[in-house]
């Protein structure tokens, strides 16, 4: 029945039927009448949901307008406003929804107006949404809409608490450009953004790789944390807790300690200089030298042959200078120096464990996080994304992790006669079906994460927060997926060493030869249209450009990085003083010198005179080949200086390459980092960054003073005079008679 008096039907009561009063206002006189006397009271919504479903009227002991919130368990934190918390509690109800005091798991939504306390946290953890107030207001103004719900996540996807509401941040250490970028990300996801050092700053988010000292004493009021806090704030849409996030100033490693104890030591003595030297260089490359094998097994006697007073072992902690000491003579004569193939043989299997591990890294560290189930906030990539982005990667580690057990196996128990060649010639078919797929996708994969990174902002942080962990090397995803691009070149040209090393009736020669031919057959297998024209165009020039540049420096996967221009400071590779041209490649480096004297001019078949090579080759050396470069500080001696620390591997020693950049306009870091950056991409190691050390001069005995003094040109010159001296003295003594007798100062001069 329908009435306009309440009153007359609220009172009465009867043992037969329940009466239910259905209200279109419950702000009206009548409902207050109602609700004071506890009749039963519904709102118009509720009938037709009923009639809709087929279903009896909903029971309710309070007042319920509408199904909008219906199963649905709230529960409340950060409110100070008791008759704002009470209205709200009281259009929970009408809606149909309950609220519970404590949270649990029964709880379906956290309705919070701070992000701080032990509820939010706890939300956190449990993945339970976390809304603004204006969730529950916005749902009240569509409590006539009988199909609506407020738990339908597109609706309340807009109410989401943002990570940052109630934060205000600082950027330290980070470039302009990235403090930039995060400062609009904060204003994103709801916070604000000051200047380091104001006291209304809640958190100081610190760039822990580039920060060594804070500019401040800490604060109770302010969290110090590290960039993952932020970005994982972002990537979770909540805001992280901090505990585990906190800053702390990073340590030297006693290694490094070490090694910088030995660089400020100096003697007068100049062969305790050059054992200190040698004893630093072995310092500075030990953490480089990984190996989990000894090297190959020699005879007893060996062990007491004259060795090196620089010993690099093969485990990553220790080093041994051992002493001079003649052989027994009872002992049998043995070559304690190492073979130059088993010198290669281990750095393919060191380059190969650790391409193993950067694989390894892309799906522990991000395709499988990318692909559990479960996460927060949902799935951050849809499924096609993902195989576009990771293809065929877990077929390429699955056949490489093999591949590295069997070289383990091999230089466990090395002898010159096991074959290396059958390790890859075993595992070739496998090869041609894991990698084509892959490198001829891989453009598509890099835009994808690109297109991915910038349109979800979820994505974005999950990229920033496992970039900048360790295992990265402060290397990006797509840099690390390039990796399987570029292995398969990078293992024939160490397959190619090899076969250099091996001699002629050594079986493994010709199966080296097939080891090679098959990565050929796999490469041949990636489209032509991958390879750079332009990039060829520049090594061509570059042989053009240097008289005596070996003909195997033309390959279709190799392009030039760097051209830098350097005078050389000590007696390796060249003569100090000679200008220097460095050709760096994204896997070997060309050092060339500048040509003393042009004596004539090159023709062309067809009679055309072309200029001479203004540059003379002196070597080409694999990148892997440099264990390490070192940052020379300026000083008042030593000007823009850098080296590299070079172990040859029919060296038993390592060398000191060192050089000073000539032209003003390269800068010094931005070469070093490029350099590093390829070193640690040819022997697939992650940790670029580390390659680097910056060194003292004087330790290393490396000066550029006077390097440009006429009395400096003059000894050079009297130098190199000297050597073509001595060249012709040799040459003259080839065509002298036996029976003919004579004096130094009789030989002729040139």
């Amino acid at each position: 029945m329908i009435t306009d008096n309440v009153q007359e039907f609220a009172d009465g009561e009867n043992a037969n039927f329940e009466s239910v009063f259905v209200l279109s206002d419950f702000d009206s006189a009548a409902y207050s009448y109602l609700y004071k006397r506890e009749n039963r009271v519904v709102g118009p919504p509720v009938v037709l949901y009923c009639a809709t479903k087929g279903e009896p009227l909903q029971f309710s002991c309070r007042p319920l307008y509408c199904t909008t919130m219906l199963n649905l368990s709230l529960c409340f934190t950060g409110f100070r406003n008791k008759e704002e918390m009470k209205n709200l509690v009281n259009l929970v109800h009408h809606m149909g929804g309950t609220i519970r005091k404590d949270f649990s798991t029964k709880v379906t939504h956290l309705i919070a107006y701070s992000t701080r306390g032990e509820k939010y946290r706890l939300a956190v953890c449990m993945g339970t949404p976390i809304l603004t107030p204006s969730w529950i207001h916005k749902a009240w103004e569509r409590r006539d809409d009988v199909l609506f719900h407020a738990g339908d996540e597109a609706f309340r996807t807009e109410f989401k608490v943002p990570p940052f509401q109630d934060c205000v941040l600082s950027f330290l250490g980070f470039s302009e450009e990235e403090k930039s970028n995060m400062e609009e990300r904060t204003l994103k996801h709801g916070g604000r953004h000051l200047e380091v050092g104001d006291e209304r700053c809640t958190h100081m988010v610190v760039e822990e790789n580039s920060v060594k000292e804070l500019p401040f004493s800490s604060s109770n009021n302010i969290f110090i944390v590290k960039q993952e806090w932020f970005w994982g704030s972002i990537q979770m849409d909540a805001r992280a807790g901090e505990s585990i996030y906190l800053y702390e100033k990073p340590n030297d490693s006693p290694a490094m300690k070490k090694a910088v104890s030995l660089l400020s030591l100096t003697t007068p003595n100049s062969n305790r200089k050059r054992r200190r030297l040698r004893d630093t260089l072995a310092q500075l490359t030990k953490e480089t030298e990984i190996s989990p094998f000894p090297p190959p097994r020699k005879r007893p006697s060996a062990e007491h042959s004259i060795g090196s007073l620089l010993d690099i072992s093969n485990t990553p902690e220790t080093f041994i200078l051992t002493k001079s000491s003649k052989p027994s003579k009872s002992s049998t004569p043995a070559h304690s120096k190492q073979s130059a193939r088993w010198q290669v043989s281990k750095e393919l299997y060191q380059t190969e464990s650790n391409y193993v591990d950067i694989l390894s890294t892309v799906l522990q560290l991000f395709k499988l996080p990318l692909e559990k189930e479960g996460q927060v906030g949902g799935p951050i990539l849809a499924q096609e994304e993902m195989k576009t982005i990771f293809g065929s990667i877990p077929d390429i580690y699955d056949v490489h992790t093999r591949i590295k057990s069997d070289l383990e196996d091999l230089l466990r128990d090395w002898t010159e006669n096991r074959s290396v060649g059958n390790v890859f010639l075993k595992y070739s078919k496998e090869l041609v079906r894991a990698y084509p797929p892959f490198v001829n996708f891989f453009e598509m994969s890099k835009e994808t994460i690109v297109r991915c990174e910038k349109s979800k902002p979820r994505f974005h942080a999950f990229l920033k927060i496992n970039q900048a962990k360790p295992e990265c090397g402060r290397q990006t995803l797509v840099e690390l997926l390039i990796r399987p691009v570029q292995r398969l070149p990078s293992v024939a040209l160490l397959l190619s060493d090899i076969k250099k090393h091996t001699s002629d009736d050594n079986p493994d020669k010709i199966t080296l030869e097939k080891a090679i031919e098959s990565l050929k057959e796999v490469m041949t297998h990636i489209n032509e249209d991958k390879r750079k024209t332009e990039g060829q165009k520049q090594i061509f020039d570059v042989v053009y450009e240097v008289d005596g540049c070996p003909a195997n420096l033309l390959s279709s996967h190799r392009s030039l990085v760097y051209r830098v221009e350097t005078i050389a400071l000590g007696d390796q590779p060249c003569d100090r003083g000679e200008n220097v041209t460095l050709f760096l490649f994204n896997d070997c480096l060309e050092i060339a010198r500048k040509r003393h004297k042009v004596i004539n001019t090159f023709k062309s078949p067809l009679g055309q005179t072309r200029p001479p090579p203004p540059l003379k080759h002196i070597t080409l050396m694999p990148l892997s080949q440099i264990r390490r470069v070192l940052d020379l500080q300026d000083t008042d001696d030593c000007v823009n200086a850098f080296a590299l620390v070079v172990r040859p591997p029919t060296e038993q020693e390592n060398l000191l390459f060192s050089f000073q950049l000539a032209a003003e306009e390269t800068v010094k870091n931005t070469w070093l980092r490029t350099l590093c950056r390829h070193v640690a991409n040819t022997i697939c190691r992650a940790d670029a960054e580390d390659l680097i050390q910056c060194t003292d001069p004087d330790s290393l005995q490396v000066s550029t003073k006077d390097m440009d003094s006429t009395l400096s040109k003059a000894s050079r010159a009297i130098k190199k005079t000297s050597k073509k001296v001595t060249s012709c003295r040799q040459s003259a003594l080839l065509f002298l008679s036996p029976a003919v007798t004579f004096t130094h100062h009789n030989l002729p001069t040139c």
